[in-house]
């Protein structure tokens, strides 16, 4: 009797789908998108209503032609790829690559991978949305001509590898607008004055000089501050008014794609691409022990606040049972979604409230666990009852001065018993409160024990990070949940955009290539696009004079542009070849261009010649002019546009061979720790990693190691004795399959962070994370 075939995207969700389906299916995975527009050419027929050409991805054929092979043999095929519009894409593809009159072809939906789910999909399978595949293909197809349209200018004009994007373009923009408003900002002095008071019987508590006269008070200086603290010698501090009210603080909603991403980036400092990867994980199936492979949380691509009313009912009796039914709402919360949102599928949740993070913790990866907590935490919370304070108000009168302050007092904490929603940077930092209040009372005269000036600068808005650049991007409605990811990558491997203490900083090449952009496309296409390649400025023909003569033929020196940015070239090329880089501003190590960090000269401290700019296969960095007599390097690290030094940090530690400190310092590999002596002591510490060699005849110790060139291995500390060398890291857990010493930890793109037996009889394996 013939089987039929059922299709998915993934292996783990086609092995966790298997399960729920029995002996008459087989189940297959397609590994993605199986077609695509070609790598070569337009693909898109602009004279034919935009008509596509669809081709197969290259890699692709070993799995198109088993899933071939498996459909002939099949009575009817189900497409069960994801329940969005690349899902339905997808779908389309597969169904158009493995086309045949013999076979029905089925479209099942679910929005969790559940046995009940799933089951109840195959009882009622549908037929391939033609307007969702519509949908992507218009998208693919617009994605298309913005790049291959505009990308090959910027190649002409900039440098090959660059490129423009429909909403890639939009996201440099915003990240470079950021920063040219950070850079144009002009800081402003100011002071406040804080007056610390007290009740003969309480503790002391603070309140902010707001007013004189009635009239809001701005100071300015510390002159200003110290004329109103001179004034206020003596005066009594008296209580004008008492105001307390009752507030109530609502549950937020469970997660959309966007607001998950956000949070995973506050609270678990996930990258977007780690949360979606994570994410994916907890979809498609985790195996539970005896229960096998479930997935755990609906699908995370969605932008619905909907759901179900099973889930309610199931949330809502595990509220009662865990809280108390003082926590439980009278009636289920139901959120409202945007107007422009997509109400195809639920909003992000746990398949079961029943499943605590607690109790499955063991079967899940740190990562897994991390994220599976803060969906269940976040879902539990959103049907709980609002949290609810007094919120006490106080105005303070001293002379003619008003003081204010305010404190909150937690009376119910109602859903803040299981989840607090995080917040950005500077996000409601004018609403802080001071805390709980004393009891006081109008008239009251307060004791003053101090009054304390304090000098503040305004500041920009922060930089972007990944998860501020998502809130933008989804408030603007620019892009969806699920090419975020793609977004962001890509600025990010183009190189517009680099990461610098978790902030995105737009490039140098970032900068140029939006301003090209701005300035040529105020509309798309043809009109603009023609103009565009007259007029663009050809920056790599950029020539700007530097007023210095090349020391090799005495012909002027100029500034132009190459592959890795700026740099100082001969004006006689070819003739004279003569470059070096462009030194860019360099800051004295703590200074920056926001806190007044001026550009110093680097000398070598070893030698104490100049140190010049360099450029290795890792990017650039100094190094000592005296190579090879002198060989010190030191690391540059990313401040705006400019580059500062990573400065060394002397720790208490001290060297076993001379006695002086030890001190971090940063190579051109990275960081490591050595003598201060440095060059009387060229002691270096090795990173150890608690594990003892594996040599039955060594009593050695396993240490991190680096090739010649910078590839880092693992050896033992006794070498050249004991020559034991291995590339992947041994972790100092014992095995828990055969008990050997110690497992390795590998990294695979597709499963992640693994860890896996040394012996190659033993074959244990498992998942241990996610790579950002």
């Amino acid at each position: 009797m013939s089987k039929s075939l059922v299709i998915v995207e993934s292996p783990a969700k086609a092995r966790t789908i298997n399960r729920y389906l029995g002996r008459d299916f087989i189940v297959k995975a397609s590994m993605g998108h199986v077609r695509d527009l070609p790598k070569k050419g337009l693909g898109v027929d602009l004279e034919n209503q935009f008509q596509p050409t669809y081709e197969l991805i290259p890699g692709k054929e070993k799995i198109v032609k088993e899933l071939k092979s498996a459909a002939r043999k099949a009575d009817s095929v189900y497409i069960a790829t994801d329940p969005d519009r690349e899902g339905e894409a997808i779908g389309w593809h597969l169904s158009e690559a493995l086309a045949s009159k013999k076979q029905k072809v089925y479209r099942v939906l679910f929005n969790e991978i559940t046995k009940q789910a799933v089951q109840q999909a195959f009882k009622n399978p549908g037929k391939i949305d033609s307007n969702l595949v519509d949908a992507q293909q218009a998208r693919r197809i617009l994605d298309r001509l913005v790049g291959y349209k505009i990308s090959p200018l910027l190649w002409d004009k900039v440098r090959r590898g660059t490129s423009a994007g429909r909403v890639q373009t939009v996201a440099l923009r915003l990240i470079v607008e950021r920063e040219k408003e950070i850079r144009a900002f002009q800081s402003k002095e100011y002071w406040t004055v804080t007056a610390k008071l007290s009740t003969h019987q309480s503790p002391p508590f603070e309140a902010r000089l707001q007013k004189y006269e009635r009239k809001n008070l701005e100071i300015s200086n510390e002159k200003q501050a110290q004329e109103i603290i001179t004034k206020l010698k003596g005066a009594a501090f008296v209580v004008k008014n008492v105001k307390t009210k009752k507030k109530t603080r609502n549950p937020v909603p469970p997660f959309i794609t966007s607001k998950l991403q956000q949070e995973a980036s506050r609270k678990l400092r996930f990258s977007v691409k780690k949360t979606m990867v994570v994410a994916q994980h907890l979809y498609e199936g985790i195996e539970l022990g005896k229960q096998g492979g479930i997935g755990l949380i609906t699908y995370m691509r969605t932008d619905s606040l909907r759901v179900s009313q099973d889930a309610l009912t199931e949330v809502r009796t595990a509220i009662g049972q865990s809280y108390g039914n003082q926590y439980l709402p009278e009636k289920p919360v139901f959120y409202r979604s945007r107007k422009e949102a997509q109400d195809a599928h639920e909003a992000i949740r746990p398949t079961s409230t029943t499943r605590n993070p607690e109790e499955i913790k063991t079967f899940l990866s740190v990562d897994e666990y991390k994220l599976y907590k803060l969906i269940w935490q976040r879902f539990i919370a959103s049907q709980m009852k609002p949290a609810l304070f007094d919120q006490t108000v106080v105005e303070i009168e001293a002379d003619r001065y008003l003081f204010k302050t305010s404190g909150s007092v937690l009376r119910f904490d109602g859903f803040l018993k299981v989840y607090e929603e995080g917040t950005d940077e500077k996000e409601e930092e004018a609403e802080r409160q001071t805390g709980s209040l004393p009891s006081l009372t109008k008239d009251e005269v307060l004791i003053l024990a101090q009054v304390i000036p304090q000098q503040h600068f305004t500041k920009p808005l922060p930089r972007f990070n990944e998860a501020t650049l998502v809130k933008v991007l989804e408030e603007k409605g620019i892009g969806r949940p699920s090419t975020y990811v793609a977004i962001l990558t890509t600025i990010q491997d183009r190189e517009y955009v680099i990461r610098s203490e978790g902030k995105l900083l737009p490039t140098e090449l970032g900068l140029i290539v939006n301003d090209l952009l701005v300035a040529s496309f105020t509309d798309l296409f043809n009109a603009d696009l023609k103009q565009a390649h007259k007029q663009m400025k050809d920056i790599k023909k950029m020539e700007e004079p530097t007023g210095e003569t090349c020391e090799k033929c005495g012909a002027g020196l100029v500034i132009k542009w190459g592959r890795h940015g700026k740099f100082v070239a001969c004006s006689g090329y070819p003739e004279c070849k003569n470059t070096r880089e462009l030194a860019p501003t360099m800051l004295n190590g703590t200074g920056s261009t926001e806190t007044g960090g001026q550009a110093v000269e680097v000398i070598c401290e070893n030698c104490g010649k100049a140190m010049a700019l360099k450029r290795g296969r890792f990017g650039q960095f100094l190094a000592c002019t005296g190579y090879p007599n002198c060989r010190t390097t030191k690391k540059l690290q990313p401040s705006n546009s400019e580059k500062s030094l990573v400065p060394e940090v002397q720790l208490e530690e001290i060297c076993p061979q001379c006695g002086k400190n030890l001190i971090i310092k940063h190579g051109r590999f990275g960081e490591f720790t050595a003598c201060s002596n440095y060059p009387e002591c060229k002691f270096v510490k090795k990173k150890t990693l608690g594990v003892s060699c594996p040599e039955s005849d060594c009593s050695g110790e396993i240490v991190e190691r680096r090739s010649r060139r910078g590839r880092v291995f693992y050896g033992c500390d006794q070498y050249p004795k004991c020559r034991f060398t291995i590339w992947n890291k041994p972790i100092n857990k014992a095995c828990p399959k055969c008990g050997a010493a110690f497992v390795l930890e590998k990294v695979t793109k597709k499963q992640g962070i693994v860890h896996t037996c040394n012996s190659p009889t033993c074959g244990y394996q498992e998942s241990a994370g996610i790579v950002a």
